[in-house]
């Protein structure tokens, strides 16, 4: 959804597709096309929220899930609320955290290819939090804080050497992708070398998985989000700034280079808390942006309707790999790079034929 404030009176031409909406002294421009996307996605993502809490070993009737949901009494209360609910939340939060970074990051980098996982910052936080795995240095309920601390290493490390008088877009990519690479393989090395019962552990997780996760999950999720929020706020009006070549951003008074290190750190904080609650889930961040830049038709990548994508994104694959091959249950992120990696061959393919990706 794209707003723009404005005194009472000001917009005398109103820009095609936009709608005028006063409140008291002021008056806000809403991108109708962003707003009617942003709606609809919100009802995809609440008829998806209700078939996975409803679907499972056993069915529950959607009337009983809504039950539980607004707090009112109903026998379906272990298995949809305390069985099904948190682990729900944690993918929905999972979602929307992996979609906004990948939009930030896609930002920063001009390159709808970049994103948390294809630059290495997910895999920072994953080298970081298996390497404590397997060698039983730290308890689940770290795993978050662990992440964070890998996902903003890795970052600083590729931001430092992408630096040469200023951030230039291409170079922050490649040197991410040689990170990636790097991690990766850092990351196996741990596992090779590790205890073998939480290697296998940490193989699970490195798959991107929902499967287990409870209320010790989200809650670190629900309170890192929010206090977020005001970051993402200014995130949605920064990216605006950016969003031309640097000549013109800085003739406009724009501190680029300042601009673009708020967007990466935000996008690094929530890729790392994502990735610490479910695993690396593969291609959410890189899928996620361009599919809302693509409903919404709007030059820059609208940060509500991408969250929202990346919510529905996850919460349906989590669905699909349950139920598809029932009762083996897939990791979710397994179902994503499935999904995913054909979209990035596309992305390539489009880029070496000049199309626009």
């Amino acid at each position: 959804m794209t707003a723009a404030g404005a005194a009472r009176g000001t917009p005398a031409v109103r820009p095609a597709g936009y709608g005028l909406v006063r409140r008291g002294r002021a008056s806000f421009l809403l991108h109708r096309r962003s707003l009617f996307t942003a709606g609809a996605l919100a009802v995809a993502l609440a008829a998806a929220v209700v078939a996975s809490l409803s679907l499972g070993e056993t069915v529950t009737a959607p009337t009983e899930v809504v039950k539980v949901l607004v707090g009112r009494p109903s026998p379906e209360e272990l298995v949809v609320g305390t069985l099904r609910l948190p682990r729900l939340v944690v993918g929905v939060l999972v979602g929307a955290a992996l979609a906004v970074a990948g939009g930030l990051i896609q930002t920063v980098a001009r390159n709808p290819l970049a994103s948390p996982e294809i630059i290495g910052i997910t895999h920072g936080a994953a080298a970081v939090t298996v390497g404590a795995m397997t060698f039983g240095l730290t308890s689940y309920a770290l795993l978050p804080y662990l992440s964070v601390a890998g996902g903003t290493l890795a970052a600083a490390l590729i931001y430092v050497f992408a630096w040469r008088r200023g951030l230039h877009a291409a170079r922050f990519v490649l040197i991410g992708l040689g990170f990636s690479v790097a991690l990766r393989s850092i990351t196996q090395l741990f596992m090779t070398k590790g205890d073998f019962l939480a290697a296998q552990q940490a193989q699970v997780w490195m798959t991107g998985s929902l499967s287990g996760r409870g209320w010790e999950q989200a809650e670190p999720l629900g309170w890192a989000l929010p206090a977020l929020l005001p970051a993402v706020l200014w995130c949605a009006r920064a990216q605006r700034d950016v969003g031309p070549d640097d000549d013109t951003a800085t003739a406009l008074g724009v501190r680029v280079n300042a601009t673009r290190l708020g967007l990466t750190a935000t996008g690094v904080v929530l890729a790392s808390v994502a990735t610490g609650a479910a695993g690396p889930v593969d291609f959410v961040a890189l899928l996620s942006p361009q599919i809302a830049r693509r409903l919404t038709r709007t030059a820059q990548i609208p940060l509500l309707t991408t969250a929202l994508t990346g919510a529905f994104v996850v919460t349906l694959g989590d669905l699909l790999a349950r139920r598809m091959f029932a009762p083996v249950e897939l990791p979710v992120g397994v179902l994503t790079a499935a999904i995913g990696a054909p979209y990035l061959i596309w992305l390539i393919a489009r880029s070496r034929t000049g199309g626009t990706a």
